[in-house]
């Protein structure tokens, strides 16, 4: 039933037409994967033929991801994206469960490893040492300037985003065809047929590295169903999420495999693999093209296309815990939007601090904790890392989503369909995936995991706040067309 205590709440505009909605796909995944991971790709994978396939396999993956995601998108145009489709699929409390997921750590851990990512590269244009202490300063400085930004509006986050998309596609795209547009150094060829690392005894195998590549891959590629959080402010989502998910993945596809041919045309691999280089690898073949000066373009490039991955993120995170909010008796606070703004200015603070706290609290981990130092694992590494095998169990279920919604619920109106054959596909491609990270790199995997499981005493305490008689979940939320979404501002085919 609908809580009818609940129809003078203020709702979400929809103010994203459909370029802001491609821009915000592209935007979203684009960041720091592209610029800062392609050197530990190097160190795992070993081999060019190997690496080049693991960037196209993750193409193909997020476009196969991507069509489910568009038929879930455009029945389901809801704020909060998987939390919806996973709480309609399997019920609450697994929707719950990846609503708390991504809200507690998913995004606030991306907040901050782009956010480092951001004050390395400040280092390099302006030829300063950034001590530690001043880089955690810097990037909470960051995380709290932009999520003012997106308190102020809907709009005002879009409008960055517009334009921190377009500049860092064009610095991908200079990555694509500067070393081929200024005749890249004699010997290129051979260095794209025959670079590589030594293979020796203690290499793991084929399907072990390339795994492992794959875990660094999808990591650049992750965001690809950025705008499925604020489907609830897109214009006519019944089609524009559908194309925005299917244009703005190809013409990711079509960059980051572009760029990487590119880097390995230039830099030698041996070089990439270097611990000092390896989340510089575009400063390096622009410093070795166009000298110092194109060294520190290439910086500023990085530090635009970080931004605006920041941004994305505060902009698309905090409208999962809006919605997880809107439907959870102890959490419904987080569910309110502002009046003035008319943004759900709660989340994007809680989210912010988040982001803060994960920051602080993962580099005094990677200092204080002995086997993360022997190892040698930076922060951005076991950050990213963790995100991405925690985030990878929920997109599979929101994946097998779409033919459960089809058996429980056929009479929904579904103004995109796809083919069952590429939910199975990605099923059984991403299930042989997770088994080998599993093996690579279990303390990542662990950890991914047991912040899966980390919202369950919360959803327990929820359950006993709610048969105290501080109120049940509101069930009005079901489907585009239903009276729930029609008091949430109108019809998908606004």
């Amino acid at each position: 039933m609908i809580d009818r205590n609940r129809t003078d709440r203020v709702s979400l505009v929809r103010a994203l037409g459909p370029g802001m909605a491609v821009a915000i796909v592209v935007g979203n995944v684009i960041g720091s994967g592209i610029f800062a991971k392609p050197g530990q790709i190097a160190a795992d994978g070993r081999q060019f033929p190997l690496i080049i396939a693991a960037w196209v396999t993750g193409g193909v993956l997020s476009l196969l991801g991507g069509l489910c995601f568009a038929e879930l998108g455009a029945m389901l145009p809801r704020a909060g994206g998987m939390y919806v489709y996973l709480k309609h699929a399997y019920g609450r409390p697994l929707g719950y469960l990846q609503g708390w997921s991504q809200f507690i750590f998913g995004n606030p851990g991306s907040l901050g490893a782009l956010s480092l990512i951001f004050v390395a590269h400040l280092g390099e244009v302006t030829g300063q040492q950034i001590s530690g202490f001043a880089t955690v300063g810097l990037s909470i400085t960051l995380i709290v300037g932009l999520a003012m930004i997106n308190i102020a509006g809907v709009l005002w986050g879009g409008w960055v985003q517009s334009v921190t998309t377009v500049v860092k596609a064009a610095f991908v795209l200079a990555v694509a065809v500067t070393p081929f547009a200024l005749a890249a150094p004699v010997g290129s060829g051979e260095m794209l047929a025959a670079g590589g690392l030594p293979i020796d005894a203690d290499t793991p195998g084929a399907a072990t590295r390339f795994a492992a590549v794959l875990l660094a891959v999808m990591w650049a590629y992750n965001g690809w169903h950025g705008i499925t959080p604020v489907a609830e402010e897109v214009r006519n989502p019944g089609k524009n999420i559908p194309r925005s998910l299917l244009v703005g993945i190809c013409i990711l596809t079509v960059l980051y495999v572009s760029a990487n041919i590119a880097y390995h045309a230039v830099v030698p691999m041996q070089e990439m693999a270097i611990p000092e280089n390896r989340e510089k690898v575009a400063v390096l073949m622009f410093d070795r093209l166009l000298g110092p000066v194109g060294g520190t373009l290439m910086a500023v490039g990085v530090m635009i296309s970080t931004f605006g991955a920041i941004n994305s993120n505060l902009l698309l995170g905090p409208r999962v815990p809006f919605a997880l909010g809107r439907d959870d008796s102890l959490l419904r606070w987080m569910g309110d939007v502002n009046p003035r703004f008319r943004t759900p200015a709660r989340a994007i603070c809680i989210q912010a601090g988040m982001g803060v706290l994960l920051l602080i609290g993962s580099t005094l981990m990677v200092e204080y904790v002995p086997s993360l130092k022997e190892q040698g694992k930076g922060i951005f590494d076991l950050m990213t890392n963790y995100i991405i095998f925690s985030s990878s169990i929920f997109y599979m279920l929101a994946v097998l989503a779409v033919p459960v919604l089809r058996r429980k619920h056929p009479d929904w109106e579904r103004p995109f369909q796809v083919s069952l054959l590429v939910p199975a596909a990605y099923l059984i491609f991403y299930s042989w995936f997770l088994y080998h990270v599993f093996l690579y790199s279990p303390f990542e995997a662990l950890i991914g995991i047991a912040m899966n499981l980390s919202g369950i005493p919360l959803l327990l305490a929820g359950i006993w706040w709610a048969r105290r008689g501080g109120g049940g979940p509101d069930d009005g939320y079901r489907s585009g067309a239903d009276a729930g979404y029609q008091e949430l501002g109108g019809t998908g085919d606004e």
